[in-house]
C-alpha cells in the first residue's frame, strides 16, 4: 500500500489530536448534550486553526525538501556538474534542506570523482591497447606481408611465363593489404596528432574521406595547439567517431567539421544532412555514449540534435584553462 505523504500525515494527526482533545472535554464535563453544538463549533475552529498554522509551518519546513527531491531526480551523471542549479550549494533556508544538501553534493561529488576515476582508466588502457595494436600491425603483419611481396618477387623471375599475370595480381593484393593496414593502424593511433597537431590530424581525417558523392569540408580558425594533449586526444576522437558515424549510417551528401574557440571554451561541431536518427537508434551502436564519457574526463559535453531526415548535428564543447588561454 502505498504511503502518504509526511505532510498528509503530520495534518491527519493533528486533526486527531483535535477531535479527540474536544471528546476528552466533553467527557470530562459530563457529556452534557445541551453544549454539544458549542462543543463541535469549538472543535471546527480548533481543527481550523491547527490545520493553518499546520500548513503555514510545515508548508515552510517541507517546501525547501520537495524543491531538493525534484532536483535529485534530475540528475543527469552524463553532464558536468551532474546538471545541478547553482542554487543547490549546501546553503538553504532550513536545517533539514541544507543537511539534504550537503549529503547529496558530497554523494555527487564520490560518483562523480569515482565515475571520473574508472572512466580514465578505461580509456587510458583502451588508447595503449590501440598503440600496442597499431604498432603490431605496423612493425610484425607489415613486416610480413613485405616478406610476401619480396618472394613473390624473387619468384617472379623463375616462375613460368602462364604465372605471371597471377603473380602481379597477388602483389597488387598484397601492396594493397599494406596500404589498409596502415590505414587501420593511423586510424588506431593518430600519429598525425603526435607530429602535425591536432588541426593537422582532423584534416586529414577528412582527406581521408573517399566516399563518392560526399563533400566534406573542415575548418579551424584558432589554433587549438596550446590545449593539454589529453582534451586534444578527446577532440581527435570525437571527430572521428562523430564523422565515421556519418560516413557510415547517415547516408549524408555533405558533412562539415567546425573547430573554433568560443569564449572559454573550444567548440567542435560536426553537421551532415543525412538521414538522422531516432532516440532508440542513439542508444545503440553510434557511439554517443563514449563520446560523452571522453567529454567528462576534460570537464567538457556533448550535445546532440538530431531528426529522423533532417540530419544530425554533434557539438562537442571542452573548457580552456587559464594556462592555456594562450
Amino acid at each position: 500500500m502505498k504511503r502518504q505523504p509526511i505532510f498528509t500525515e503530520v495534518l491527519l494527526l493533528n486533526a486527531a489530536m483535535v477531535a479527540l482533545a474536544t471528546a476528552g472535554a466533553a467527557l470530562a464535563t459530563g457529556f452534557d448534550t445541551s453544549h454539544i453544538e458549542l462543543l463541535l463549533a469549538i472543535a471546527a475552529v480548533a481543527g481550523g486553526i491547527t490545520c493553518l498554522l499546520n500548513i503555514a509551518v510545515l508548508h515552510r519546513r517541507f517546501s525547501p525538501l520537495e524543491d531538493v527531491i525534484t532536483e535529485m531526480e534530475k540528475v543527469d551523471l552524463g553532464r558536468p556538474g551532474a546538471n545541478l542549479p547553482d542554487w543547490i550549494d549546501g546553503v538553504a533556508e532550513t536545517e533539514e534542506a541544507e543537511r539534504l544538501e550537503l549529503a547529496f553534493l558530497r554523494m555527487m561529488r564520490r560518483l562523480e570523482a569515482e565515475r571520473r576515476r574508472s572512466s580514465s582508466a578505461a580509456l587510458t588502457a583502451q588508447e595503449e591497447e590501440r598503440a600496442r595494436v597499431a604498432r603490431d600491425l605496423h612493425d610484425q603483419v607489415n613486416q610480413s606481408l613485405t616478406g610476401v611481396l619480396l618472394r613473390l618477387e624473387a619468384t617472379r623471375s623463375e616462375a613460368p611465363p602462364e604465372l605471371a599475370i597471377e603473380i602481379e595480381e597477388t602483389s597488387r593484393l598484397a601492396h594493397q593489404a599494406m596500404d589498409e593496414l596502415l590505414t587501420v593502424a593511423r586510424q588506431l593511433r593518430p600519429t598525425a596528432l603526435d607530429d602535425l597537431g591536432l588541426r593537422a590530424a582532423i584534416a586529414g581525417l577528412v582527406e581521408q574521406l573517399e566516399v563518392p558523392d560526399l563533400a566534406a569540408t573542415f575548418s579551424c580558425e584558432d589554433d587549438p595547439a596550446g590545449l593539454d594533449p589529453d582534451v586534444q586526444l578527446v577532440i581527435y576522437r570525437v571527430s572521428q567517431e562523430a564523422i565515421g558515424n556519418a560516413v557510415r549510417h547517415s547516408g549524408a551528401s555533405r558533412i562539415d567539421i567546425h573547430l573554433n574557440r568560443v569564449g572559454k571554451s573550444f567548440v567542435l561541431t560536426v553537421a551532415d544532412d543525412g538521414s538522422g536518427f531516432s532516440f532508440d537508434q542513439a542508444t545503440s551502436g553510434l557511439g554517443l555514449g563514449g563520446m560523452r564519457e571522453r567529454a567528462i574526463l576534460v570537464g567538457g559535453s556533448v550535445d546532440v540534435e538530431s531528426r529522423t531526415g533532417l540530419g544530425t548535428t554533434i557539438r562537442l564543447t571542452v573548457p580552456v584553462r587559464d594556462s592555456e588561454a594562450t
